[in-house]
């Protein structure tokens, strides 16, 4: 068997080089299309929509009634912290799914076990510390 070249292993670099480069080309061909498509929706949308304003459709929709007042609006804060809290636990499940598989494996039941019971020690000290600040006080 002979010993490859330089031309051989030039010829080698190159198709692989071409094979990795054409899979770029064809996401990025897929990312050209999808900005196209959205342009031309967009524009097809501007050039056919009619444009009639008037003082009724520059007002704030509010359904069906008309708007009084101004348009800022205090909203409490109570209700964000309700929804960050939520997405904390979501998160929690999301993390104990895979827990529970992997724990069934052989020889990580002690390591996992006690990985899960200080990542939710942090989720504990995170709702007693909401609950020490009044957080989950509904009033």
């Amino acid at each position: 068997m002979r010993e490859p070249t330089a031309v051989d292993t030039a010829v080698f670099d190159t198709t692989v080089a071409a094979d990795y480069f054409q899979s770029y080309s064809v996401v990025g061909l897929l990312a050209v299309v999808g900005v196209l498509f959205v342009a031309v929706a967009f524009g097809a949308g501007r050039l056919l929509r009619p444009v009639v304003p008037t003082p009724e459709k520059l007002l704030t929709y509010e359904c069906g009634v008309d708007p009084v007042g101004e348009g800022w609006a205090h909203t409490q804060v109570r209700y964000y912290v309700y929804a960050f809290l939520y997405v904390i636990f979501a998160v929690d499940s999301i993390f104990l799914f895979p827990w529970a598989t992997v724990f069934a494996d052989p020889g990580y039941g002690a390591t996992t076990l006690v990985e899960m019971f200080i990542f939710l020690g942090f989720l504990a000290v995170g709702l007693l510390y909401a609950y020490k600040k009044g957080v989950l006080a509904w009033t």
